[in-house]
């Protein structure tokens, strides 16, 4: 366990004895302390449709969360790792008679169903699906309901949210940069910047088949698409950064079965005009006659979509010979390895500075509110709790609030990785301003330096993972001579030299972290 997990845990054992007679309080503090050091919690978010249960199936490579044609998350869900198969229940307060605890785990044609018949959705708070997985034991991932659902109820700020609800990070996937996702980053921007910040927030072009049209170039053409959003004034305050993702492809390619895989082969040994022909509608397809019955065909259109049809035939044609090459070929086009290698680098790698400022920030809005005058019960990452109101004693005294708020500043201002958070975030809305250079260009890297695309020195610095300590020792101090430089110029507004500090600040750590090089005779 790291030392600012230590310290954090300190904290909210602290502010436990502090709100000790709220049990609200208490509920949403003991569940921060329960989780840090455990798995990253990591949302998944966007429109209906947006093929959010589709990528979280890619991602743990079973079908476990349910999809479809129409609206398949009603409520938030959870998926962790677990020894068994089990689907609990929590609701909004008290669970009453009847109401379900569980549902039955059960299982058709190779995937989870999650029956939700018996249950009053209005009521419920989350379902939690425990599902033995190794691809679970690092995160646990968060389906939501679309942001544009009749019944959405969220993460995103409700007064009544449990404390299992509490997340790490987001992962926003589009369709496209259009009006219902642009106004979900708008409206709920920043009540996830409290929690996550643009720092934690990853926007995904979730449906990359359809910018190409379904060519076999699509994916590259959402590529170009997700690299110009990096950069657009509508997105950049809200995410770290964007990349692109055929989902249903990838998903496809995680559970590729030997069956599909036989009946493909079967396509590609067809005459090549004749298939492309058969490839060019949908209709065309599963009408074709020959080799394949219509059944089969749209069995392989419900699974790959167009596009992986004709992907995956083409890679068959180039040379591809067995199911397990297919599925890994397929996997990296979709653009699924570059997602998980972006969860690995930017979040997993940061768990614990996540974890530690979700914690933080969860002990200092129950502080705001106790110093209002206002009792902490609606307080975000709290539940409701079966105490009636007139059992609750009166709030703590203003030393006990002091001292607490001492404790928690005492290990943000000794957290510098809690700092380089909140400063990304900072500079994905206030890009810096420093005389003689371009604002894009030292912007950009003061967020590589501040650990963007990555915590690790070579990533800080812009260099291969496998560089020298000699030559990441010589460009570092090149750089903090550099960012040294614009924290003392006289110039400098104000906050752009105080970026600069931070940014001299995380060079210096990068320095103290490489191996010294020691003189010979």
């Amino acid at each position: 366990m790291s030392r600012l997990l230590d310290e954090t845990r300190a904290v909210l054992d602290h502010a436990i004895r502090v709100f000790a007679d709220d049990p609200h309080a208490v509920g949403a503090l003991t569940a921060q302390r329960a989780r840090l050091g455990g798995p990253l919690r990591v949302a998944l978010a966007g429109s209906v449709k947006a093929g959010k249960s589709t990528l979280l199936n890619a991602l743990v490579g079973e079908q476990i969360a349910p999809t479809g044609v129409g609206e398949c998350t009603r409520v938030t869900t959870h998926y962790a790792d677990a020894p068994s198969p089990r689907i609990g229940v929590t609701y909004r307060g008290l669970r009453r008679e009847g109401d379900p605890a569980e549902l039955p785990a059960l299982h058709r044609r190779g995937s989870l169903v999650i029956e939700t018949e018996r249950l009053d959705l209005a009521r419920v708070a989350a379902l939690h699906v425990d599902w033995p997985s190794q691809h679970l034991r690092e995160v646990t991932l968060i389906d939501t309901p679309g942001v544009d659902s009749a019944v959405s109820r969220s993460v995103w700020g409700s007064a009544e949210q449990s404390p299992e609800d509490v997340i790490d990070c987001v992962v926003h996937l589009v369709r496209h940069l259009h009006e219902p996702d642009t106004a979900f980053l708008e409206s709920y921007g920043d009540r996830v910047a409290e929690n996550v910040g643009a720092a934690g927030t990853l926007v995904v072009l979730s449906r990359a088949d359809e910018v190409g049209g379904g060519r076999i170039d699509a994916v590259m053409a959402a590529q170009q698409v997700a690299r110009r959003y990096r950069t657009d004034p509508a997105l950049r305050p809200w995410c770290a950064t964007t990349t692109t993702v055929a989902g249903l492809l990838a998903e496809t390619a995680r559970t590729l079965r030997g069956v599909e895989f036989t009946a493909l082969r079967t396509l590609a040994r067809l005459d090549r005009a004749e298939l492309e022909a058969q490839l060019l509608t949908a209709d065309r397809f599963v009408a074709a006659s020959g080799v394949l019955p219509s059944g089969t065909r749209l069995a392989l259109l419900d699974r790959f979509g167009l596009f992986g049809v004709r992907l995956a035939t083409s890679l068959l044609r180039r040379g591809v010979d067995d199911s397990a090459a297919l599925a890994a070929e397929l996997g990296r086009r979709s653009g699924l390895d570059d997602l998980r290698d972006i969860l690995a680098t930017r979040f997993l790698a940061r768990r614990d500075v996540f974890q530690a400022r979700s914690a933080l920030l969860a002990v200092e809005r129950f502080l705001a509110r106790a110093r209002s005058g206002f009792p902490t019960a609606g307080v975000a990452g709290s539940r409701p709790s079966p105490v009636p109101r007139a059992a609750a004693s009166r709030p703590p005294d203003a030393p006990a609030l002091a001292a607490l708020a001492e404790a928690v500043e005492r290990v943000r201002s000794g957290a510098h990785d809690i700092v380089e958070l909140d400063v990304l975030t900072r500079l994905r809305r206030h890009p810096l301003a420093l005389p003689g250079r371009a604002s894009a260009e030292v912007t950009e890297e003061a967020e590589r330096l501040l650990g963007d695309a990555g915590p690790a020195a070579a990533e800080r610095l812009g260099l291969a993972a496998d560089t020298g300590a000699s030559e990441l020792r010589a460009v570092a101090l090149a750089a903090l001579g550099r960012w040294r430089g614009h924290a003392e110029n006289p110039l400098a507004d104000p906050d752009t030299a105080e970026v600069a500090q931070v940014v001299v600040r995380s060079l210096e750590g990068v320095l103290a972290e490489l191996p010294r090089l020691v003189g010979v005779g």
